[in-house]
Formats: structure tokens, sequence, C-alpha cells
């Protein structure tokens, strides 16, 4: 019987598996499996300059194709710089699998160079984290970390010291084999059903709130909200699957939604929830029935007080759950739900017009006209803080585009490396990065990857040289904004240095010519645009408490001799 090492079996079961890529930056743990995947010749070794972005890529990738992607780092900080990447790649419920190699098994225990203890570092952010300290683990330690982070849609993690990886082991007949896995259909219990439709059938006043999990569901979700009479409301993490073609549509909820998504979900006497683990307590409804169906039992009742708890996938319960309801005639709360919504989105639209000569870019605005100038099926990956919010109010989404974010993380510095990530996936798709000024200079290293791996990502940079989110946060609680100010190059000229394609823009008068000039470009391109800084982002159910910090904030202003800040908070957000 042959030999072969632990590395060469761990490249050919990734690659029998599908894996097309990994991503990471090397050393001297990791050295013997790069080898392995040179000499195997079937999967890339996409290397980034530093981890987190190759955690943050992983996911990306993971997200827009729905198959296992995987990343990697070496011994100590190497993995260390994995972990931020991970958490957010769990948070969001893709499949990554996670390579964290090790020092010298001989080593573990004797506080060695670089010694960290990777199983409790990842437990937190993972499904299955496990140390394979002898040949004779593999390929079943793998198989199960494979079938973790597939089956149950989050970070799986291996540990190998260097030593370890290097070993050999008899090549059994299957050598690297992987058993193809598929995702289970969840249905409901009948009982389940019949409740669920009756306690709908005797609701006056149904609201849908609709979260990621109803990917795949859109025409299934509509049928329901016809037949019920129903507003939907989405989560960030919905937007892109339920917004589009949807006459039932009144916006987000949250505190970057929509005033109307508020005040549907406030009004109604049942609030429905399809897949969505909407995290934000103060803006679910406080007397009205609350229902959630979703495929993670974990998530059941989590935020509110339920009515009923469903286990099962949106698509299939809705499926079945039609046939058992009666259609409602009675259309006066969506009627006024929509022409709330209407109003609100009208009011959105107001202020996504163009500034004035010489005054800084609404944000709106340039948002708005990337959203009508990216191609049909664009991928956008947003920033987050003030991108986030821009996106999710003036993108347009149609089906085919997919937006991508930190929304249940919630880290800065995630834009560029998941458009990284999906533009390796999809290298002839357009990829826009809508980036903070923020996020992008704190992962900027990675930026240079663009021209090294090959990637026409278009960067399009918020650069209205602050914090914006934060800003606001502290306005709001009625503090002064401190160190939140950032003092930024022109993000243009440096592109232009790095050889990417780099344009800066400072008037909303050739904000058009510079997008069309920068999606026509084959190659990567910074877009560098002066946004303005006192942008407000109002949420949409306003608190006593806010009205009275901004009132404090801008007393203190004052008299901190900042009064010229407060001018320019009333002339970019009133006097448009």
């Amino acid at each position: 019987m042959s030999k072969t090492t632990i590395a060469d079996l761990l490249a050919e079961t990734l690659a029998n598996a599908g894996v097309k890529r990994i991503w990471g930056v090397t050393g001297d743990s990791l050295n013997g499996f790069n080898d392995s995947l040179r000499r195997l010749g079937k999967i890339g070794w996409m290397h980034v300059r530093h981890e987190e972005v190759a955690a943050f890529a992983a996911g990306a990738e993971a997200a827009v194709t729905g198959t296992l992607a995987v990343c990697a780092g070496s011994c100590g900080p190497g993995n260390l710089h994995l972990i931020n990447g991970l958490f957010d790649c769990h948070r969001s419920h893709v499949p990554v699998l996670a390579i964290a190699a090790q020092i010298p098994s001989s080593e573990i225990g004797l506080s060695y160079f670089q010694e960290t203890h990777p199983q409790q570092l990842f437990r937190e952010c993972s499904h299955f984290v496990e140390l394979i300290s002898n040949p004779a683990q593999m390929p079943q330690v793998l198989h199960r970390a494979m079938r973790a982070a597939i089956g149950e849609r989050g970070v799986a993690v291996v540990v190998i010291p260097g030593d370890v990886a290097l070993a050999e082991q008899a090549r059994s007949g299957g050598g690297g084999a992987w058993p193809a896995l598929s995702q289970p259909r969840v249905l409901p219990t009948d009982s389940d059903l019949d409740r669920l439709a009756a306690l709908l059938d005797r609701s006056h006043a149904v609201t849908l709130l609709c979260g990621s999990g109803c990917a795949g569901a859109h025409d299934e979700v509509v049928a329901l909200a016809r037949v019920l009479g129903a507003p939907i409301v989405h989560a960030l993490r919905g937007k892109e699957h339920i917004e589009w073609d949807n006459p039932f549509d009144v916006g987000m909820t949250g505190f970057i939604g929509f005033s109307s998504g508020y005040q549907a979900m406030l009004d109604c006497d049942t609030l429905l929830m399809l897949g969505t683990d909407f995290p934000y307590r103060p803006f679910y409804p406080t007397k009205a029935k609350i229902v959630q169906v979703d495929r993670d039992p974990g998530a059941l009742g989590r935020r509110a007080r339920l009515e009923l708890g469903i286990i099962g996938d949106v698509v299939e319960t809705v499926r079945v759950l039609l046939p058992r309801l009666k259609t409602k005639t009675d259309q006066r709360f969506l009627q006024s739900a929509r022409k709330h919504y209407v109003q609100a989105r009208s009011a959105l639209d107001d202020l996504a017009k163009p500034s004035a000569p010489g005054r800084p870019i609404h944000p709106q605005y340039l948002t708005k006209l990337v959203s009508e100038l990216a191609d049909p099926d664009a991928i956008f990956t947003a920033d987050v803080g003030t991108p986030t919010v821009w996106a999710a109010r003036y993108l347009a989404m149609n089906g085919k585009r997919r937006l991508i974010g930190s929304f249940n993380h919630g880290s800065m510095a995630n834009a560029l490396p998941q458009a990284i990530g999906a533009q390796a996936a999809f290298p002839r798709r357009q990829v826009v990065s809508l980036s903070g000024d923020g996020g992008f200079s704190m992962l900027m290293g990675d930026f240079i990857s663009l021209v090294q791996l090959g990637l026409p990502v278009k960067v399009i940079v918020y650069n209205n040289g602050v914090l914006g989110f934060v800003a606001m946060e502290m306005k709001a609680a009625g503090f002064l904004d401190t160190g939140t100010d950032l003092k930024n190059p022109d993000f243009a000229a440096m592109a232009n240095a790095m050889g990417i394609k780099g344009i800066r823009v400072e008037q909303s008068a050739d904000i058009e010519l510079a997008l069309k000039e920068a999606f026509a470009h084959q190659g990567p391109v910074l877009v560098d645009v002066l946004t303005a800084k006192q942008e407000l982002v109002m949420p949409p159910k306003i608190q006593l408490e806010q009205a009275k910090g901004f009132s404090l904030f801008m007393l203190k202003a004052i008299m901190n001799g900042r009064g010229d800040e407060v001018v320019e908070l009333a002339e970019t957000n009133l006097f448009r």
C-alpha cells in the first residue's frame, strides 16, 4: 500500500469536494500544505496580505456560491488574524473551513515560540474545532469538519501542527474521496401548520418580517402576502431576497430602516417572522401576537415572546401553508401601510439629489447613481456604518444582484475583503465595494491584492473624513464627537501609484461620468468621492432621548467653539 502525507490527503480531499481556492498567508507551519497544493495543481492559493482578509474573502465566496470556501492561517498570529473574519462568516451562516496550522506537536504546552491554543480560540466562532495530533485521525476529522460547515452553515476549524501535516499515512483505496453532501428539506409538522393557519385566519392585520432565510422563497412569500393582505417588512439581510418586484413591500425596519417598516410592525395584530433573527428588540411590536418560522430551533423566541414557533425552511413551510389559508378580502391595513411606504420612500428619494456647486456631495445621491449605473447582476459589498445605510436605502435589488456585508457581526473593513472573495468566485461579474474611508484604510494593504490577484473590483470610497456612524451615535447621545476625524490622503492618487486606476470626485456634477468611466474599465478602479461630513442618518423610531441628545450636542458644540459644525449640520441636512 502506498504512502501519502496528511497535507497531501487534505489537499486531495478539498479538491474532490470542489474547492477551487484557499485564502491565506503562508508561513512555516503551513508550508508543507502549501507545497501539497502546488504539486496537486487543482486548488489556487489566494495570497492576500492579511489573514483577516482571507477569512472575509472566504466568507464572501461561500455567500455568493453557496458552497464550501476555505481559508488558512499559520501558527500563532496567523490564526489570531483569522478570528474576526471567521466570526463574521459564522454569524452570517456561510460554510467556511479554516485550516489553523499549529506549532510542532512536540512543543505544544511548553510555551513555545508563537504558541496559542486554537481549540479554545476558535470555539466561540465555529460549530466544530478539532486538533489532528495523529495521522490516524485523518480523514475522519476533516470529513466531520467539512460536514459541520456545510450542514450547519457556519465555520469549522481543523488544527494541524506543521510536523503532523508532513507525517505519512497509508493511502487507502478511497484516497482523498469526499462523498457529496446535500442540504435537507426541513418541513414543519401538520399540527403546527394547522395552528398557524388558524391563527392567521383569525388575525385582522398581519405583517410579514422577512430575513435572509427567505433566500429562494421570493415568489412564495409574495403569494403569502397576497393571500393575507399583508405588508412585507424586511430585515437588512432580507433585502436582496424579498424587496424587488414586490407590490407588498413597505421597506426595512431597524436603526437604519424606514419609518413605514417600523409602523407596519407596530400597528399589526400578528407579526409573522420568516427566516429572520432580527436583533433589535425596541423595534418589535408590544401588543401583537408573534409567530416565527426558522430552520434553526435556537433562533425561535430569542428576541420576543412567541405565540407560536415553527421549525422549518421558509420556502417549504409557505408552500404547504398556503392551501390551508383563507384569502383575506379586507385590504385596509395593507393599503395604509403601502401609503405610508410611498411617503417614506419619496422622502428618502428627495435626499438623493445633487448638492450645490462647491458643497460636499450627498452620499445618498452617489449611491443612487451607483445603483442606476451598475450592471443588472452586480455584486455589492458595503462597509459597516454609513455605507451600509446608503446601500440599504438606495441600492435597487432585482433578483440577480447580491448585497453582502458584515450585517450580523458589524465589523469595520469588511467591504474590500468581501469584494475580493466575490470577484474571485465570479471573475466576469461586476463587483462593487462601497467602502467607508475608515473601513477602507483599516485593511488598505490588501487593496494591492487586486493587482496581484488580477481582480477587477470597483472600489467606491465615501471619503467624508470621519467615522460617520460613530460620530452620529455620539451626537444622538449628547456627546461631542471626539476621536472620530480621519486625516485622509488622496486615495485616487494612491491608487494610481499602486498601478490601479484612481478617479477623484469633488463635485456632484462629476459623479456620473466618473462612475461610467470606472464601470467601463476592464481592471480594478478606485473612485475617491468627497462626501458630506455632517450627513445625518436618522432611525425610523426617534426616541425622546435622541432628540434631547442632539440638542445637548449642539449646545456643547457652540460652548466649545465648534459652532461652525452646527451650521454645517444644518446646511447639509436642512437647507438642501
